[in-house]
């Protein structure tokens, strides 16, 4: 069985990390179409509402999911929950309004990169303080270097463009997105396990962000600000189901490896996608590009160290 075990945990290590490469093409898909529309509030309008339609599809094709859904309303009028668990589809709307508005600019490595250094130093921020977690994990040397080597990881992938400061704004917006995002989770288990469906926490995760969103940019619309059109090229619509597709895989391989080895891998893949995709979307990639990236994973990995010692000596007493 142990030998079993061991021939398994590479091969879903390895899937994690293809896995993992969903995040970066989302991130290129959702880039390329903010820079066809040229605003990034229109594009993240257009990715929201394809991911919406085809949650739609999945939760009414199925009389249980319907009625858990519909069962929101009354959950949220009898506070069965904190009020702004219901509001964390705000962060994914931030991190797809980013990647609109800065993906292509940037480079899918640096946006990458500059996102997953603000979710690590987000999640540290959030365990410390006890947002969405049972237990308060309390800052140790392994997660203080973890969050240190994040830092450097972001100040060297934006380090070549020190002297353009549009450039430097928007690689803001990436690491805003990501110190969000870093609780959504949080809400969305909360959400989760009220309506007894992950499925429905995901679609109403995309209906709050896409009404959000949608408003704006009505508003905007309205004031004369920006034209809306749809693209032409289907490619254009895949952001949302992407990060759909992604969602759904990582929700499936956690159950193999854990959230300690599925987040390291994930990490690994998220990293590896974003140059594999800048290459051909001609983007420069830089040594310091490079190096910040593998700062990225090394920290990601060195924060996981003292949960994976607990787990190893739990495992070894049985428990």
């Amino acid at each position: 069985m142990s030998s079993i075990k061991k021939l398994t945990t590479p091969l879903l290590m390895a899937a994690t990390i293809l896995a993992g490469m969903l995040s970066p093409m989302q991130s290129a898909v959702n880039g390329k179409l903010g820079e066809f529309l040229q605003d990034g509030n229109a594009s993240a309008v257009i990715s929201f509402g394809s991911g919406l339609i085809l949650m739609f599809v999945v939760i009414l094709s199925r009389s249980s999911t319907r009625k858990q859904f519909l069962s929101i309303p009354t959950l949220i009028k009898n506070r069965t929950i904190p009020l702004w668990n219901w509001f964390a589809g705000l962060c994914g709307a931030m991190v797809v309004f980013s990647e609109g508005a800065s993906a292509s600019a940037l480079g899918v490595a640096t946006f990458q990169t500059a996102l997953i250094c603000a979710l690590l130093i987000s999640g540290l921020l959030c365990d410390r303080f006890g947002v969405g977690v049972d237990e308060k994990k309390y800052f140790s040397p392994a997660r203080i270097l973890g969050a240190v080597f994040a830092a450097i990881a972001t100040v060297l992938v934006v380090s070549p463009q020190w002297h353009t400061p549009s450039f430097l704004a928007l690689a803001v917006l990436p690491f805003l997105a990501g110190l969000l995002a870093g609780w959504q989770p949080a809400g969305n288990l909360k959400v989760s396990e009220a309506t007894g469906s992950m499925l429905v926490s995901i679609t109403w995760n995309f209906i709050v962000g896409f009404t959000v969103l949608t408003v704006a940019l009505i508003i905007r619309i309205w004031a004369g600000h920006v034209s809306f059109f749809l693209p032409h090229d289907w490619y254009m619509y895949l952001g949302g189901p992407l990060g759909l597709l992604s969602i759904a895989l990582m929700a499936l391989l956690v159950r193999g490896l854990g959230l300690l080895m599925l987040g390291v891998a994930s990490t690994a893949g998220q990293l590896l996608g974003s140059l594999i995709i800048d290459i051909p979307l001609g983007n420069h990639i830089y040594f310091v590009t490079l190096l910040g990236t593998v700062f990225a994973l090394i920290g990601a990995i060195i924060t996981t160290l003292p949960e994976r010692k607990k787990t190893l000596i739990n495992c070894s007493e049985g428990k």
